[in-house]
């Protein structure tokens, strides 16, 4: 039986580090349940708000659960609440969430990643904690390396998304966040597998655990941008697992450089259709300025509900899909896409995966990010972007620690090899220990 928080314990982490948007307040009902969970606020649930960190869903509760949510209550689990995130996925550091801002468990002062943010801090926070996360471009990858712990996001259709508030229905992945290796074990089996709701799900292998990492590809590309502290935590990471038997080879892989601009045009543009829907009538915050013309009644109510990135994002998507723009930005990303699937199939042919630091720096301070340009934050993804333009599982770890903040390294498997990712984790788990926030609530 899993050890359960006392409510008052989930409340002072709540309160601290703005974990949740929603969750349980019901004292009797954590001993319910034989171990504990929470979803990111895109995944739909019985019983709680869903609103994927925006305003113009605010009040919205589904009558439904989404399938991953299903199948692990189903398994026995107790769901604690929904984690905070950027809205609607529109973020690498959970900072435009509707509903506060999550803080790093390692430091209140710093950002916890995103867009699962909240999801990677529940699973730093909570001991035996499993949190559900959706990763477009880098969104369990990301929060996990700011929060030190372990993240997997599987291979496109391999969990079913069924009952998720989409971004980009083509880049879309609901994955796991946790402490250890041995829960990635434990529960990707029980969200995977075909769903007749989720077509993109039905066309996948059986899930195998087994695997063998023995040798590594490490991009040359990948070292550039880095921060100094990054770029020598993943030196000594790479010795480390030279010094367990581990090759680790250099390989070029020369698209990985279009992967943002590329990233960028495919989901917004998918966003910007995905959001249409979004217009003050049908769910959430509702217009009841009935007197107006459909123009302006949608209007009124997406100019005040959207945020500004979800607006950006928007305007971007549209004006990439325009008649006149369409060949010149979105076909273009769609071949750009397709050169990044090869390339790693290029690679995968002499390694056996591909590993890269996961961001190239540690969790920036609030005030950093204050700082940067949209740019500079859009450039923050450029690790994380290739695997989920491609569709390909990628996972996640700890490798190091630089100023008391945790330092990630990802690493990339070919398609429908899960197995691959979690039995290096429980490898590097051997040689590497973990730390994590000493929590006083």
């Amino acid at each position: 039986m899993t050890s359960f928080p006392t409510m008052d314990r989930l409340q002072a982490l709540d309160e601290r580090h703005l974990i949740f948007c929603d969750r349980l307040e019901d004292p009797l009902a954590l001993e319910q349940g034989s171990f504990h969970f929470s979803a990111k606020d895109n995944l739909c649930s019985r019983d709680f708000q869903t609103r994927s960190g925006s305003r113009i869903l605010n009040g919205y509760r589904p009558p439904f659960d989404a399938t991953p949510i299903k199948r692990l209550r189903e398994m026995g689990g107790l769901l604690l609440g929904k984690t905070n995130m950027d809205e609607f996925g529109f973020g690498s550091f959970s900072t435009n969430s509707g509903y506060g801002v999550p803080r790093n468990p390692f430091d209140t002062q710093r950002c916890c990643g995103g867009s699962s943010g909240g999801a990677a801090a529940a699973a730093a926070l909570i001991p035996e904690h499993l949190a559900l996360g959706v990763s477009t471009g880098g969104s369990i990858s990301c929060p996990a390396s700011f929060c030190g712990v372990v993240g997997l996001t599987p291979t496109y259709g391999r969990v079913s998304r069924w009952g998720l508030i989409d971004y980009g229905n083509s880049l879309d992945k609901v994955g796991l966040l946790t402490r250890t290796a041995h829960d990635l074990e434990r529960y990707l089996p029980a969200i995977s597998g075909p769903d007749p709701k989720d077509p993109t799900s039905l066309v996948q292998p059986p899930l195998d655990l087994r695997g063998d990492v023995g040798t590594i590809g490490v991009p040359a590309e990948a070292r550039a941008g880095l921060s100094p502290e990054v770029a020598a935590t993943f030196d000594e990471a790479l010795k480390e697992l030279s010094r367990n038997g581990v090759k680790v080879r250099e390989v070029r892989m020369p698209s990985l450089r279009f992967s943002i601009p590329a990233y960028y045009v495919l989901a917004t543009s998918e966003a910007s259709t995905n959001l249409a829907r979004y217009c003050g009538m049908r769910y959430g915050e509702m217009n009841e300025e009935f007197d107006q013309g459909f123009n302006d009644f949608f209007t009124d109510a997406r100019s005040e509900h959207f945020g500004p990135e979800a607006k950006r994002r928007i305007l971007l998507g549209t004006y990439s899909r325009m008649v006149g723009f369409r060949d010149r930005y979105y076909v273009k990303a769609l071949q750009v896409r397709q050169l990044i699937i090869d390339e790693y199939r290029r690679t995968f042919e002499d390694c056996d995966a591909v590993l890269t630091p996961t961001m190239p720096f540690v969790a920036p301070r609030f005030d950093e990010i204050g700082r940067m340009s949209t740019l500079e934050m859009y450039q923050a993804d450029f690790l994380t972007s290739p695997p989920n333009l491609a569709g390909m599982p990628h996972l996640s770890v700890p490798c190091g620690y630089s100023g008391g903040m945790p330092v990630g390294m990802q690493l990339v498997a070919p398609q429908w090899n899960e197995g691959r990712l979690i039995s290096f984790a429980r490898f590097w788990e051997g040689s590497f220990h973990y730390r994590f926030p000493e929590v006083t609530a």
